[in-house]
């Protein structure tokens, strides 16, 4: 039994069954516990590789896309140039190397990374030496300015409640032990005022996931891209409609048992990007976009191309693996998606469609 899994025990003998929002934010974010506050949880040595691990074509036309945006309207000087979740800061020092063939533009931007583990903080650091980045908590701790974010894979990790339903009302997951094992059970029947609309497209014992913190940080980055200016590119995996169990954990870059060892695995869940969409208001929303598409759309095959001409062997089959990874259906092409937010009166981010 982990040292989280014992501290869970006597807080369920105490208080009774957790539910698998509270659950999840101890298991990820345990100040002393949570797997993102004791690890880098990322590449070869972790427990997942993310986009911009796999080839740095991913963060270079983010990093342009992004500089349209802002060129479209009209460069403003200073903005804001922010990363909810930003790993490694592999990323974010791919976009901004993108963008030094953009006039003005280095110079304009005050790089803000929303990073709440210390020891990511400190490889970022490493990363983006000679870039002066600040770091908040928040995204409502981000400095005054129009705001040009990117968040990959950041609303994936943020917890859910999931609810089942039983007639007109629903029974929520929630997480307790049986014997020396954690394992998820479901509390009673109960009506959930929020989930009113769900019923007339769901039937008994179709799942239903919502995410809070993430309706919450979506509203605050559309009210300031609303009101400042500025653009927004979400990626991550989901769908438009949240429907199903989706929580799923990984260690050691193979699926595991949620429940099993909580504090050494990740523990995430497909987005409902509709749900980040209405919360964004009144910022405006793109159409949601496949990332191979989004990726294509962007030049993506041109730049393979241009970098393939000074590789070859192993380290070219790697280039068109990786390729192949971020665009193809059958691997991230399909599954992530892309969901821009802009302001009323501008055009979504190049690449999407409004």
């Amino acid at each position: 039994m982990t040292a989280l899994a014992q501290i869970l025990r006597r807080q369920i003998a105490t208080t009774g069954p957790m539910t698998l929002a509270d659950y999840m934010a101890a298991c990820l974010l345990h100040p002393e516990h949570g797997y993102y506050s004791t690890r880098d949880p990322l590449g070869a040595a972790g427990d997942f590789t993310t986009a911009p691990e796999i080839s740095q074509m991913f963060g270079e036309l983010m990093g342009l896309c992004l500089a349209q945006a802002w060129l479209d309207q009209g460069a403003p000087a200073p903005f804001v140039l922010a990363e909810l979740g930003p790993g490694r800061g592999t990323l974010m020092a791919d976009m901004l190397r993108a963008a030094r063939g953009v006039p003005g533009l280095l110079e304009a931007a005050r790089v803000v990374l929303v990073e709440a583990s210390p020891t990511l903080r400190a490889v970022q650091a490493r990363t983006l030496a000679g870039h002066a980045p600040a770091w908040c908590d928040r995204i409502e701790d981000l400095p005054e300015g129009p705001l040009f974010l990117i968040a990959n894979e950041f609303f994936d990790a943020l917890p859910i409640r999931q609810f089942r339903r039983d007639g007109d009302g629903w029974r929520e997951t929630v997480v307790g032990f049986q014997g020396d094992a954690l394992r998820p059970g479901l509390s009673d029947r109960a009506a959930q005022g929020a989930l009113t609309h769900r019923l007339d497209d769901t039937r008994d014992g179709d799942i239903v996931e919502t995410c809070a913190p993430a309706q919450a940080v979506a509203a605050g980055i559309g009210a300031r891209i609303a009101q400042a200016g500025g653009a927004a590119l979400i990626v991550d995996y989901g769908d438009w409609h949240s429907l199903g169990d989706t929580l799923q954990a990984l260690q050691g870059h193979a699926p595991a048992d949620p429940f099993a060892a909580p504090g050494l695995a990740d523990l995430t869940a497909h987005v409902d990007f509709e749900a980040l969409a209405q919360a964004a208001f009144p910022a405006r929303h793109s159409r949601l976009t496949p990332q191979g598409v989004f990726l294509e759309r962007l030049g993506i095959a041109a730049r393979a191309q241009a970098l393939a001409r000074a590789l070859q062997g192993d380290r070219l089959e790697n280039h068109v693996a990786a390729y192949r990874r971020l665009t193809h259906p059958e691997e991230m092409g399909s599954l992530f998606k892309v969901l821009g937010l802009y302001p009323a009166k501008a055009n979504p981010p190049p690449g999407l469609d409004p």
